[in-house]
């Protein structure tokens, strides 16, 4: 069977409200829509639709909003959504994953939003919605309307990931325009998704069937997702690092008991190098964790960086509150006093590697467990791989 095969899972990817149309647009900037998923965009304002790039639209709530908007109230969105029920319905039967993106805080996407994931559900689709929380300058009532929309969207999905617009502010350079903010909130929608649906669809080093990533999403509740990149001759493991310490995790990645991961790297990549961002994921988590990943060579990448996506699933708490807020209860110290400083010269790996003083550090945080689990080293991780 030839590689370039169309993968027999059927995703559809529906962007929901201005925000989710617009991490929609950043998908088909990207060329994910060649690679077997189904884009969606929906929406109450006819001319946001009009400018969409998806290849496919969907106007709801013809009679309620007449094609002109919500006007950033979620009550005229979940109105949209119910009128337009049984062409939401129509448009997920019959998909195995299906995406629900969104912007919280205006009108559609918290409004509507939590009603598409309810009909991706009821159809039997795995169901995950990835959202971002306004950035704090938008205002209390926008802060509010998304708490109370991620509150109600919880109930209607098998894994709901959730990204405040805040931590982003850590991540984006000082003097970022406006609007380059914006489109960083964008691209991080994007990630969640591509890194998920990626491991799925393409054909790669080590693939992931799509029942693999069912048993770790399904019902899973709330998810955080962290981003990491690398370059240079330890970037596997500076992208490892940067991932699992990642500003957009709210919560240690240690108390996971499901992770999804997803390497992508040039044709250059290699064994070692998966196998050494491996490790670190592996020696920080749960020892029992249900761990699943893929690995991906994309010929595009030509700079020599590797990045990584890890979703975490399964935390011991469901750690947002009814509003949709961190708990503070729950929520607890990313870095203990027993984490060590990482040397990317020493890999934190069993392999051996040449030690040269002169290597940058990263300045990245991670916990070293006293003493690896049987298994989960370099040899365990081979056996794995080809068993």
């Amino acid at each position: 069977m030839s590689s370039d095969a169309p993968s027999p899972c059927r995703i559809k990817v529906i962007g929901v409200g201005g925000g989710g149309g617009n991490a929609v647009n950043r998908m088909v900037e990207s060329s994910i829509g060649v690679n077997g998923v189904e884009l969606w965009a929906m929406n109450t304002d006819a001319q946001a639709l009009s400018r969409s790039l998806a290849a496919n639209t969907l106007k709801i709530g013809n009679k309620t909003s007449r094609g002109l908007g919500a006007g950033g109230s979620p009550e005229v969105g979940s109105k949209a959504a119910e009128e337009s029920r049984e062409e939401i319905m129509a448009v997920v039967r019959d998909t195995d994953l299906v995406f629900v993106t969104a912007g919280m805080g205006g009108g559609t996407g918290s409004g509507a939003a939590p009603i598409v994931c309810e009909c991706a559900k009821l159809s039997g689709a795995l169901t995950v919605g990835v959202v971002t929380k306004p950035f704090g300058f938008e205002g209390r009532r926008r802060m509010q309307q998304a708490k109370l929309a991620i509150a109600e969207m919880k109930t209607k999905v098998d894994t709901l990931i959730v990204v405040s617009n805040d931590k982003l502010l850590q991540i984006v350079p000082e003097n970022t325009p406006l609007t380059e903010a914006f489109l960083v909130a964008d691209d991080v929608l994007r990630q969640g998704v591509v890194g998920i649906s990626d491991i799925i669809v393409k054909p790669g080093l080590v693939n992931v069937d799509f029942a693999d990533v069912r048993t770790i999403m399904g019902n899973a509740g709330t998810a955080l997702m962290g981003i990491g990149h690398g370059k240079g001759k330890t970037r596997a493991v500076d992208a490892a690092i940067a991932a699992i310490s990642s500003p957009l995790l709210d919560f240690p990645i240690t108390k996971a008991k499901g992770i999804v991961f997803n390497i992508v790297g040039g044709a250059d990549m290699s064994l070692q190098e998966i196998n050494s961002a491996a490790e670190v994921i592996y020696e920080n988590v749960d020892e029992n964790a249900n761990i699943i990943f893929g690995a991906l060579v994309d010929e595009k990448i030509t700079n020599g960086e590797m990045s990584i996506t890890v979703l975490a699933t399964g935390f011991p708490t469901d750690f947002y509150n009814e509003e949709g807020e961190v708990s503070l209860a729950s929520s607890a110290p990313r870095i203990k006093s027993t984490t060590v400083r990482a040397n990317v010269s020493k890999p934190p790996t069993s392999q051996t590697t040449n030690d040269d003083s002169n290597d940058e550090k990263t300045g990245a945080l991670f916990k070293k467990k006293d003493s690896p689990t049987e298994g989960r080293g370099i040899k365990g991780f081979i056996k794995r791989l080809f068993d």
